[in-house]
């Protein structure tokens, strides 16, 4: 543990004098001839800059070359902190600052001696002065460690005494990035707050780092507090900062926060940038607010800052999220009026919008313009327009694409093939969906959930349940769950085939899965029951849903209200029949069976 102690009380007169004298001069660095005779009496000082001289060695220095040294050994009991403090300030005969070091290191490590916080602030200034500054920060690293968190205060007071002092200002910074890069954040704002209490230069660079470290670790309201705090003390400004929190609060969905910041840029005498505006525009358009991005552009043309290609790729992207093609297309226009070359991001953006709104013709077009443009398609591109085709049904479209894509020597990737597998199977190709499965396995492409997903069900649509079934197996040897979906078409097209015992077993598979199964799955099961002419099970199945919390809904009731009346229906000559979509819960459903009944009864007694 270091030990803080004000020794003036204890010290005769004269030392006392001599000590005020050397801590008030702590700036200068003497020559022996600047050193006047009073502080050349001190005999200990005198021979330990002797000894040291005597025991010194071209570097590196050793422990050894001290603890040999019989001059060493002699002073060493008579030795106290202040002698050593002396030894740095005054430095006597001139001695190298590597071996006043040397020896503060060496004394340091002896059994029973304990250096002050004061004195290894005072050897840490000495070393930067003589620009040593990473042996002058291990020191810091030192004090810091063993203070340890919430000691900002008692440490930082053993620097007030240096003010105005040369490297002064480097120990503050010191202090405040041994803080930070500990993760006593806390204390490295103290130590600024403590700065500026007792009037010492802004820490620029301790600040500079402390603020780096907070937009990392802390909430960007924390950050924004302390660099407002910062700069009412003169921190220099920088736009690149507020560029850098703004982004920050917008990624978390604090676009007022946001805005203050811009707004702040302004009111510091600052003009915001290109990057200040598209980031404030990216933030608002991400969030559903284009009119506010809108407002932001207009601004920016107001105000003389030209939008660049990133302004215009925003906005566009914003208006294809929301369909609004022909004010992209518009937007699209005016960006090449004002002589800005569109990018790939853009055109894909367009295409993609084109795609998802099944405007193939209008991706075609915009395609062929970034063909015409020089622009080479990326696999994001290619997958975009794989997509839109298969979406379409024009699957013959889709494969070309591909193939012009292997031309072009790019290679599909899991999304092109997933896609086209997808396509084919919701297009009833399930032996193109197949081919195009075994071709990712020779090009070493895994099958996805996706992809799985889609054989299965594609599989089902056309009846091939065992086939389905295998591929399910083949899904879970993987390692991959299948989700509510692809179990409920299981269980339906196994149902629809009268395996209604496959589809319970698949039931009681996705339940063990960690699945709960919902009306629809439940819909199914009751439907594969009621064909079968299973009432009783069918009502035990309705019991169980009732149960566990699956609230039926009128496909429940009327798929079971139409398995009573077929069941119900003995003789040829009963007609009645409920109205599909008539039943809404249990009472009314249990109201209409019993009447189904009772008139099926009453009909075969006539």
């Amino acid at each position: 543990m270091l030990r803080i102690k004000i020794r003036r009380s204890t010290l005769s007169r004269s030392h006392h004098q001599r000590f005020s004298r050397a801590s008030s001069l702590l700036s200068t660095w003497y020559s022996p001839e600047s050193i006047s005779a009073g502080d050349e009496d001190d005999p200990v000082l005198v021979k330990l800059s002797v000894a040291i001289k005597d025991s010194y060695k071209d570097p590196p220095l050793e422990f050894s070359s001290f603890t040999a040294c019989s001059s060493i050994r002699k002073v060493l009991p008579s030795l106290s902190v202040r002698h050593v403090v002396d030894l740095i300030n005054l430095n006597p005969l001139s001695l190298p600052h590597r071996s006043i070091f040397a020896f503060f290191k060496f004394i340091s490590s002896q059994p029973g001696f304990r250096f002050t916080v004061e004195s290894y602030f005072v050897m840490a200034r000495f070393l930067a002065v003589h620009e040593m500054f990473a042996e002058a920060q291990s020191l810091i690293e030192l004090v810091v460690s063993r203070k340890g968190k919430n000691s900002a205060s008692s440490v930082f007071i053993s620097l007030v005494e240096m003010r105005g002092t040369p490297m002064c200002g480097f120990l503050v910074d010191a202090l405040m990035i041994t803080y930070t890069d500990l993760g006593f954040i806390p204390d490295a704002i103290q130590c600024f707050r403590l700065s500026r209490k007792h009037k010492f230069v802004v820490p620029v660079r301790g600040c500079g780092n402390l603020l780096d470290r907070m937009m990392k670790l802390n909430p960007t309201g924390t950050v924004w507090g302390f660099y407002m705090e910062i700069l009412d003390a003169e921190y220099p400004l920088n736009v690149y900062v507020f560029n850098i929190l703004m982004n920050k609060f917008c990624k978390e969905g604090k676009l007022c926060d946001a805005q203050n910041v811009f707004d702040e840029i302004t009111k510091r005498s600052l003009r915001p940038s290109v990057v200040s505006f598209n980031t404030l525009i990216n933030g608002y358009c991400k969030a559903g607010n284009l009119d506010e991005g809108f407002r932001l552009k207009n601004h920016m043309e107001t105000s003389r800052t030209r939008p660049d290609v990133f302004t215009y790729s925003t906005l566009i992207n914003a208006l294809c999220k929301e369909n609004k093609m022909d004010g992209a297309h518009r937007l699209f226009d005016e960006m090449c009026e004002k002589g800005l070359i569109p990018n790939d991001v853009i055109f894909t953006t367009l295409i993609h919008g084109h795609s998802r709104n099944g405007q193939i013709d209008l991706m075609k077009e915009s395609y062929q313009k970034m063909l015409s443009r020089g622009l080479q398609p990326d696999i994001v591109l290619y997958n975009t327009l794989v997509n839109g085709f298969c979406k379409n049904g024009d699957l013959v479209a889709a494969r070309n694409i591909v193939d012009g894509m292997i031309q072009r020597g790019l290679r599909p990737d899991k999304v092109t093939y997933t896609t086209l597998i997808d396509g084919f199977c919701r297009g009833g190709d399930v032996e193109t969906a197949l081919a195009i499965r075994n071709e990712m396995d020779q090009n070493g492409i895994e099958l996805d959930m996706v992809g799985f997903s889609a054989l299965i069900c594609g599989m089902c649509k056309e009846g091939r349940v065992f086939d389905a079934e295998r591929a399910l197996r083949e899904m879970l040897r993987a390692g991959m769950k299948p989700d509510d979906v692809t179990y409920t078409m299981m269980m339906d097209a196994f149902c629809k085939k009268g395996d209604v015992p496959t589809g319970f077993k698949l039931l009681k598979e996705m339940q063990s899965d960690g699945h709960i199964p919902s009306v629809v799955t439940y819909n199914v099961l009751l439907n594969g029951l009621c064909k079968l002419g299973q009432m009783k099970n069918a009502e035990m199945l309705l019991n169980a849903m009732l149960n566990i919390g699956v609230v039926p809904d009128d496909i429940t009731y009327n798929i079971l209200l139409e398995g009573h009346h077929r069941h119900a229906n003995a003789s040829k000559h009963y007609r009645q029949k409920p109205e599909i979509g008539i039943v809404a819960d249990l009472a009314s459903y249990k109201s209409l069976v019993s009447e189904l009944y009772r008139g099926s009864k009453d009909h075969r007694k006539i």
